[in-house]
């Protein structure tokens, strides 16, 4: 039954449309990754361990400094596409959180539209939908008007 539930809660982030910092609403992309965690906490470390070249320690460090897993990736992807030492990065999520990760990547030089702001919203495996599936409604991929 536990795995059918598990099957079923990954099924339905799978099927999720693509969504992020830029095309709106982040709280979804955060939400769907924090069901991701809460459903397989170790698969969750494993991928944050893989995915930024951590040690099982420096993960578990991480998740103890944020309130919810998917704030932990948000710290570690900042790390990455700002450039700055993860204390850093920290110390701005504590005095900003309720202000959003948006503000969090502004304060760290990340400038909102530019490339390393589009990094961000790029889940585990590189997509833009935070769930590691898809990569969401392509531009300029159907026949336009009058063709």
């Amino acid at each position: 039954m536990k795995k059918f539930v598990l099957g079923a809660v990954l099924a339905f982030l799978v099927f999720q449309p693509a969504v992020g910092f830029c095309g709106g609403d982040l709280d979804v992309f955060l939400s769907n990754m924090n069901v991701q965690a809460k459903a397989d906490l170790p698969e969750f470390k494993a991928r944050l361990s893989v995915t930024f070249g951590l040690a099982a320690p420096q993960v578990e460090a991480v998740l103890s400094s944020v309130q919810m897993p998917a704030d932990a990736y948000m710290v570690l992807k900042v790390e990455q596409v700002a450039k700055q030492p993860r204390e850093i990065v920290v110390k701005e999520y504590r005095a900003n959180k309720g202000r959003g990760w948006g503000v969090i990547a502004k304060n760290l030089g990340i400038k909102p539209g530019s490339r390393e702001f589009h990094e961000l919203k790029k889940g585990f495996d590189g997509d833009d939908s935070g769930n590691g599936k898809g990569k969401g409604k392509g531009k300029g991929k159907g026949k336009g008007k009058g063709k």
